[in-house]
């Protein structure tokens, strides 16, 4: 079984645009993790995609784009992951996010009504991580 999540710390942060109850954060360059299971390594790719929040609201000032995120937190119901989001992700029902970025102090503090994650392309092999 595969499976891929994007590693948030070291992700490119080209624009955050509020529209309307939605926002979209664009990820010029996630950094993604793909595992198999029972396999001691795993291999790290990039691919440029969009997190969206649908019947959203931002709390507070939005960071300057570009940026690269440094971790945080993206969360959809019950679940809350801590500096990664699974791929794929698309949720109905509480959604929010909060994010570090590097060299600011400024949070993206977002809740909303649902969460997707929307990749472009294909990802593009970086390197092989050994444990």
């Amino acid at each position: 079984m595969d499976s891929s999540s994007i590693e948030l710390n070291g992700s490119e942060v080209e624009s955050i645009q509020v529209d309307d109850g939605r926002v979209v954060l664009r990820l010029s360059r996630a950094i993604i993790i793909k595992t198999i299971s029972g396999s001691t390594e795993s291999t790290r790719w990039w691919q440029a995609g969009e997190l969206i929040f649908e019947g959203a609201e931002v709390e507070g000032e939005l960071p300057e784009c570009p940026t690269v995120c440094a971790g945080g937190d993206v969360g959809e119901n019950v679940y809350t992951y801590r500096d990664m989001i699974p791929v794929p992700l698309e949720s109905r029902g509480h959604a929010h996010c909060d994010l570090r970025f590097e060299g600011s102090d400024v949070h993206l503090l977002v809740t909303g009504e649902g969460v997707k994650l929307k990749m472009d392309d294909r990802p593009r092999y970086i390197d092989h991580i050994r444990s």
